[in-house]
C-alpha cells in the first residue's frame, strides 16, 4: 500500500514552484486542440477546399516544425528587448492571438476581413498560428533545462531533468485529453464562433507562464550561420521536393534531410570534449533506431475493420481509453523512469512492447475464437495495457536530449534533435512501405458495384511476425552496443558556470 502511495505521490512531490510557469506553457500548447472539432466541422461546412487542397495546406503547416532549428538558433543567439527566451514566447502569443482573431472574424461572418475569401483567411491564419506554437515550443524545450537547480550533483541533475520531461508531458497530455473533449462539447452546444472566442485563453496561459518563470542565467551564444542558413535551405528543399512529382522523392528527402541535420548537429557540438561527443553520438544512434522501427501500416486496420468488424465508434473508444491510461501510466511510472538507467528502461519497454504485440498476432490466427474471447475485449485490454509504454519511451528520448544539451546552444540543440526524431519516423515509414511492397495486403475495392480489387490478408501474418521481430531485436542490440546512459561516460560532462 505504501509503495502504491509513493507511486501516486511521486509527480506531486517532484513538483517545484519554479516548474509551474513552464508547465503552464506546455499546458497552453496542449490546449490548442480545444478548437480542433469546431475547426474540422466548420471547414467541412463552410470552406470550398477539396481534400487535395487541405492536404496541400497540411504540407505548408508542417514546414515550421521542420525548420525548428531556425527558431532554436534565434533563441540561443538573438536577443530582443533584453531577452533571448521570454520575448519569443510573447511573440508566439501575439501570433496565436492574431490567428485566433482572424478566425473569429471569418467564422462569425463579421465584416473586418470581408474583402478576402474565407479560404484565404483560414489558410493565412492557420500558418500564423502554427508559427506561434512552434516558437513557443522551442523556447519551452530550451527552458526545461534551465529551471533545474544546477547546484546539485550530476546524478540529481539527471533525475530532475528526467522528472521535468515527465511533468511537461503530463501537462501537455492532460491538456490534450481534457481540452479536446471540452472544446467538442462546447462546439455542439454554443457554436463554433464561441469556441474560437473562448480559445483566446490559450495565449493568455503562455503569457502568464513565461512572465513568472525563473531560469538559470545562460550566456548568449554567437550566431551559427551554418545552422541558420542550413535550416532555411532545408525548408526550401523540403517544399520543392514535396510539391514536385519526383521519383523516389521520399527517399531523397530522407537521405538529404538526415545528412543536413547530422552535419548541423556535428557543428553544434564540435567544441565539446571527445568523451562527451562520443556519448552524444551514442545517444543519437539509440534515439534514431528506436524511433525508426517499422510498423505494419494501414493493412492492420483494414483487417480489423473487414474481419474483426471494428467500426469508427470503437476506434474512437480505443483512442480515448489509450489517451487516458497513457496519462495515468506516465503518472504512476514517473518514479521508475527517473530512478533507473535509461538504457535498462528502454530495453524493458522494447520487451514489453513486443509482448503486447502478441494479442493482435494471436487474433490473426483466430486464437481468441478458440479461447471464447471477443475480439473487441482483447483489443480494449491490449490498448489499455500498451498505451502508457509508448508515451514513456517518448519521455526517455526527450530526457536523453535534455541531458546532453550543450550550454548556450540548448534551443538549437532541442530543435535539431526534434528534426532528427522526425526524420527517424520518416525512416520507419519508408521501411514499412517496402515491407508492404514485399508482403502485399489488399482491402476490397469496388467500382460501380463490382469488386475490382479483392481483399487479401493472407500475408498479413508474416508481415506481423517480421515487424514484431525487428522491433524486438534491432533496438535491444543497438541499446546494448551504444549504451546512451550518462553514467557510462569515460569523462565527466562539464558543468555549467552556475553549478
Amino acid at each position: 500500500m505504501q509503495s502504491l502511495l509513493d507511486l501516486l505521490l511521486t509527480p506531486i512531490r517532484a513538483i517545484r514552484v519554479r516548474y509551474l510557469p513552464l508547465l503552464l506553457i506546455y499546458f497552453a500548447y496542449g490546449s490548442s486542440v480545444f478548437v480542433a472539432i469546431a475547426r474540422d466541422f466548420w471547414v467541412k461546412q463552410e470552406l470550398n477546399l477539396s481534400a487535395e487542397d487541405l492536404l496541400a495546406l497540411s504540407v505548408w503547416l508542417t514546414v515550421p516544425w521542420t525548420i525548428k532549428m531556425i527558431f532554436g538558433q534565434l533563441v540561443d543567439s538573438v536577443t530582443l528587448f533584453g531577452s533571448n527566451r521570454k520575448v519569443y514566447v510573447y511573440f508566439g502569443a501575439i501570433l496565436i492571438t492574431l490567428s485566433t482573431l482572424m478566425l473569429i472574424d471569418v467564422v462569425g461572418e463579421h465584416t473586418i476581413l470581408s474583402a478576402f475569401s474565407k479560404e484565404h483567411i483560414y489558410i493565412l491564419a492557420s500558418v500564423i498560428g502554427v508559427v506561434g506554437f512552434v516558437m513557443q515550443d522551442v523556447v519551452a524545450d530550451t527552458m526545461s533545462t534551465e529551471v533545474v537547480d544546477r547546484t546539485q550533483s550530476d546524478a540529481e541533475i539527471k533525475k530532475e531533468l528526467a522528472m521535468i520531461q515527465v511533468l511537461a508531458r503530463l501537462s501537455l497530455g492532460f491538456a490534450i485529453f481534457v481540452m479536446g473533449w471540452l472544446g467538442g462539447e462546447l462546439a455542439g452546444i454554443y457554436g463554433y464562433e464561441t469556441v474560437y472566442t473562448l480559445s483566446l485563453f490559450i495565449p493568455v496561459l503562455s503569457i502568464l507562464g513565461v512572465s513568472f518563470v525563473r531560469l538559470t542565467p545562460v550566456p548568449v551564444s554567437p550566431l551559427n550561420k551554418q545552422v541558420l542558413f542550413g535550416g532555411f535551405a532545408f525548408a526550401v528543399f523540403v517544399v520543392l521536393i514535396g510539391y514536385n512529382n519526383i521519383l523516389y522523392s521520399q527517399e531523397i528527402v530522407f537521405i538529404i534531410s538526415l545528412g543536413i541535420v547530422l552535419y548541423l548537429l556535428r557543428t553544434l557540438v564540435s567544441d565539446l570534449d571527445a568523451g562527451t561527443i562520443r556519448h552524444i553520438k551514442m545517444a543519437m544512434i539509440v534515439i534514431f533506431v528506436y524511433r525508426a522501427m517499422p510498423s505494419v501500416g494501414p493493412a492492420l486496420q483494414w483487417w480489423e475493420i473487414d474481419v474483426l468488424g471494428f467500426d469508427e465508434a470503437f476506434f474512437a473508444k480505443l483512442a480515448m481509453i489509450g489517451g487516458g491510461i497513457a496519462l495515468a501510466g506516465m503518472w504512476l511510472s514517473s518514479k521508475f523512469i527517473v530512478d533507473q538507467s535509461i538504457s535498462k528502461v528502454l530495453i524493458f519497454l522494447t520487451i514489453i512492447g513486443t509482448i503486447l504485440s502478441l494479442p493482435v498476432l494471436g487474433m490473426y490466427y483466430d486464437l481468441h475464437t478458440m479461447l471464447g474471447i471477443d475480439a473487441r475485449t482483447v483489443a480494449l485490454v491490449d490498448t489499455a495495457i500498451a498505451s502508457p509504454f509508448e508515451y514513456i519511451a517518448g519521455v526517455l528520448m526527450l530526457t536523453l536530449v535534455a541531458i546532453y544539451a550543450p550550454e548556450g546552444k540548448k534551443g538549437t540543440w532541442f530543435a535539431l534533435m526534434a528534426s532528427l526524431m522526425n526524420i527517424a519516423l520518416s525512416a520507419g515509414g519508408i521501411f514499412s512501405k517496402y515491407l508492404n511492397k514485399l508482403f502485399v495486403v489488399t482491402r476490397e475495392v469496388k467500382a460501380e458495384g463490382m469488386v475490382v480489387v479483392p481483399a487479401n490478408y493472407d500475408e498479413l501474418g508474416i508481415l506481423l511476425w517480421i515487424v514484431i521481430l525487428i522491433g524486438l531485436v534491432v533496438p535491444i542490440v543497438t541499446i546494448w552496443k551504444f549504451n546512451p546512459d550518462p553514467n557510462g561516460r569515460t569523462k565527466k560532462r562539464p558543468t555549467s558556470p552556475q553549478a
